[in-house]
């Protein structure tokens, strides 16, 4: 693990944002939740997933913590949408600017509606990727929620 460069957009409204916050690179990718935590060293809770999803056609991103899944229903019902979808890959890149994987939870291309599940707040401190399937960055959850504009909402799945 090494001390690296943001993806240039991401370092761009990490100035913006006046936010100064230690990249972390891995030699490996760290796509999943699960790939992240271990190559960090924390609980796959503490990482936060940026998931883009199509509601009624329309991007939406949702920050979720890495060992939850998002209830798509719950994301439905809370935008009031008539059908929310998974983004595919062509979406993702275009609406945010970076590829599945490397999604942070801003700094993004264009301006969508952000919606972050509670969960978050269980924790001191969450990791979220910087850009790159290979970068991450720890921030606390409040103020993470904050940079990215997000509604605080209850979107994860129950478990049965």
């Amino acid at each position: 693990m090494t001390t690296s460069t943001a993806h240039p957009l991401f370092a761009e409204a990490l100035r913006e944002l006046g936010l100064d916050v230690e990249i972390r690179s891995f030699p490996n990718e760290t796509r999943t939740a699960a790939q992240a935590a271990e190559a960090i060293g924390c609980e796959v809770s503490e990482i936060v997933k940026s998931l883009i999803f199509a509601a009624d056609g329309v991007p939406v991103l949702v920050l979720m913590d890495g060992a939850s899944r998002v209830d798509v229903e719950r994301v439905r019902r809370e935008l009031s949408a008539g059908a929310v979808t998974r983004a595919d890959a062509r979406l993702v890149r275009e609406t945010t600017g970076y590829a599945i994987g490397g999604v942070p939870p801003f700094g993004h291309r264009t301006r969508t509606r952000v919606l972050a599940d509670r969960g978050l707040l269980d924790h001191e401190v969450v990791w979220a990727a910087a850009g790159t399937p290979h970068t991450v960055f720890a921030l606390d959850p409040r103020s993470l929620v904050a940079h990215a504009g997000g509604t605080l909402v209850d979107v994860r799945e129950r478990s049965a």
